[in-house]
């Protein structure tokens, strides 16, 4: 029998006149008020986008080869506003000379410009005039990207719950108010019920106020009251971010003050407590969080004839929590501090940045209530020129869960910090849903190398229009650790000892993947990717005695422009393993009518879902699922309709659950 649920997610917000005064950063590392955006009385266009964000990438590339007649007829200047996070953020520079952009780009790796122009998804783009009045914006979305997940319902063949109601919704509403210099808002949510599979910590319940501030600016100093979003460094000791789709939101609620003595010196003091669930409105954490970070940009600081060419920022920072212990048996820390120090060096070639991070003993429900002091290191390396860009990058966290309640109830309610993992995050539905890597905070060691290159039109690889290719190579192992007998009980309440840096036996993750994009004629363009990865379920997924799985994924994209206004795009997927679900294969077509309507459907198809030396009789089934939008300005309506089958939703290195289903979707958003 199939049971139909319907689901409806609503996002509202009212938007900003002009530019906010929000601190952005160059790819050098400089920082830059956004409020100082001008063009010698010429238009902007402000484009928000991410690696990861596959229509953002498509529709920067297209603008790409238009970007020069436009800036002749126009005038017209583009900037970029890239919102990867300490998770990618150091592919931008890479992948922005890659693919021979000569676009303004910036880094917003906490989303506070995104959250200022109420952006709830992207790409999204505002056009601003020689007034620095934002006159039109555009939602442009495309099936495949964020909401993909959000398809809830029930079919016995798929495994499916039926909840207790049939009509889910959540829905937000976003008010900002500015007057000169002071700034206030908030944010109305509603969970009547929430979505099922939805937060990925504690549920949500009820309708009520959820986010709401006070700020002031006055020169060079900021104070802010109420809620809020900061990030110490690449946030290894404190990030207080959202992730809506994903359902994290770990908002800070006290007190922040940013101020800025000299120019290239930078003061944070942050203290408050952080959001831990909603019902009926705002529900904070028992632990209380105080925080401090400082940071010397010298190239800022210096005469910039000493610093022209290169760059060296550097930062520390200091994280404390409080709560109370009220353990019978232990005699637990009830103040835990850490600390972190950073340096980031750039030149128009190379950026090199590193963070280390030290926690003292922090027993908790997570590792076991050992006394183990913890420790976190982190090292990028860039280099990108015109039509190349290549980076490298490790870590090793060893015992770095910090959560402001030590008996946090799951790994996603009330993060202090933000661990992100060095993997790619693929846009691709089977790579991106089946087997994507989620950090391991209590030990992991981990690396990352990709390089970027295009063959430039008019070469043998170029031909007419040029050839983009993409390698990417990703591995993460255990931490080599050696566990303490029972000595006595300090011994055995420290737990273990670390080799730092030196991976163990054990292999979580790797990922080798290699993508080439060719345009071959002005109508059609193809992609060919091919992936190959192991994955360890048993940790990654919490799945004792699960296989490790090896598989090969092949993907063939098209994209076929009919006119300027009408195209169709098309990806044929298959991934192919002897363990866990086997084999799956995906179709999926996207029909768009610019500049308002698209059309598309996709279908999963499970041929083999278990190896057979599992014992397991083969079963075959289909995950059709179609999708219809409506997007005008900053307004998007979207309707999907079919199966989704259960996997795995990640943002930034944090992943949840989402449940099978078999139902209607609805999404409204709108910002205006």
């Amino acid at each position: 029998m199939n049971t139909l649920l319907l689901s409806l997610s609503l996002s509202f917000g009212i938007a900003q006149s002009t530019v906010p005064s929000v601190t952005v950063q160059t790819l050098a590392g400089k920082k830059v008020d956004t409020g100082t955006f001008s063009n010698n009385g010429k238009p902007i266009i402000i484009n928000f986008w991410a690696t990861w964000c596959a229509p953002c990438k498509r529709e920067l590339s297209t603008i790409a080869e238009k970007y020069a007649q436009w800036q002749k007829e126009t005038g017209v200047k583009l900037i970029a506003i890239s919102i990867d996070d300490a998770r990618s953020m150091a592919r931008v520079a890479p992948y922005v000379n890659g693919q021979d952009w000569d676009y303004e780009v910036y880094l917003d790796p906490n989303g506070d410009l995104k959250r200022a122009l109420n952006v709830n998804n992207v790409p999204h783009t505002f056009l601003v005039n020689g007034a620095g009045q934002i006159v039109y914006q555009h939602n442009n979305y495309e099936p495949g990207d964020e909401n993909e997940f959000q398809y809830y319902n029930e079919d016995e063949d798929i495994g499916a719950v039926v909840p207790a109601q049939r009509l889910a919704a959540n829905a937000w509403m976003n008010l900002i108010y500015t007057n000169n210099n002071f700034e206030m808002g908030g944010r109305f949510e509603s969970y009547e019920p929430r979505l099922a599979g939805y937060p990925a910590g504690q549920p949500y319940i009820g309708s009520g106020v959820g986010y709401r501030y006070a700020k002031y600016r006055m020169s060079d100093l900021e104070v802010t009251v109420g809620n809020f979003f900061e990030q110490f460094g690449q946030g290894m000791i404190f990030r207080s971010y959202e992730e809506r789709y994903l359902g994290v939101d770990n908002a800070m609620d006290g007190f922040r003050i940013k101020y800025r003595p000299y120019r290239g010196i930078y003061l944070k003091g942050v203290m408050g407590r952080q959001r831990f669930s909603f019902e009926d409105g705002l529900v904070n954490g028992a632990g209380v969080v105080r925080g401090f970070d400082a940071e010397l940009n010298l190239g800022e600081f210096l005469d910039s004839a000493w610093t022209c060419s290169g760059n060296l920022v550097i930062g520390g920072s200091f994280v404390s929590k409080y709560q109370e212990d009220r353990d019978p048996l232990l005699e637990l820390p009830e103040n835990v501090g850490s600390y972190a120090f950073r340096v980031n060096y750039t030149t128009p070639k190379w950026n090199l940045y590193s963070e280390y991070a030290y926690k003292i003993n922090d027993p908790n429900g997570k590792n076991g209530f050992i006394y183990k002091p913890g420790q976190a290191l982190l090292v990028n390396a860039t280099y990108s020129v015109r039509g190349f860009g290549a980076s490298l990058g490790a870590h090793t966290f060893d015992n770095m869960f910090y959560q402001s309640d030590r008996a946090a109830p799951t790994p996603f309610d009330l993060n202090i910090n933000f661990l992100p993992p060095l993997t790619k995050q693929h846009t691709y539905n089977l790579p991106a849903t089946l087997y994507p890597y989620a950090t391991q905070p209590n030990g992991e060691v981990s690396a990352q190398g990709e390089v970027f290159y295009k063959w430039k039109k008019g070469t043998p690889m170029g031909g007419k229009h040029g050839t983009k290719l993409a390698v990417n190579y990703s591995s993460a192992y255990s931490l080599d650790t050696t566990r303490l007998g029972a000595v006595d009980d300090t011994t055995r309440r420290l737990g273990y000892e670390t080799n730092f840096f030196s991976p163990g036996k054990r292999q979580y993750f790797q990922d080798f993947n290699i993508e080439v994009r060719k345009k071959v004629s002005d109508d059609w363009e193809f992609a060919v990717t091919w992936l190959n990865v192991l994955y360890d379920i048993d940790i990654i997924q919490g799945k004792p005695g699960k296989q490790t799985v090896y598989s090969d994924i092949f993907v063939l994209e098209g994209l076929h422009n009919f006119n300027e206004k009408n195209s169709v795009r098309f990806e044929v997927q298959h991934l192919s393993t002897g363990q866990d679900q086997g084999n799956w294969a995906t179709a999926l077509a996207e029909f768009t009518f610019s500049p308002h309507w698209f059309v598309a459907a996709m279908d999963q198809f499970n041929y083999v879902t278990a190896s057979p030396e599992e014992g397991v009789e083969p079963e075959r089934l289909h995950y059709p699922i179609g999708s219809m939008g409506y997007i005008r300005g900053g307004n998007r309506f979207q309707i999907n309709y079919g199966r989704q089958r259960a996997g795995i939703f990640c943002v930034g290195g944090v992943c949840r659950q989402v449940p099978a289903s078999n139902g209607l979707t609805v999404s409204i958003t709108s910002t205006f």
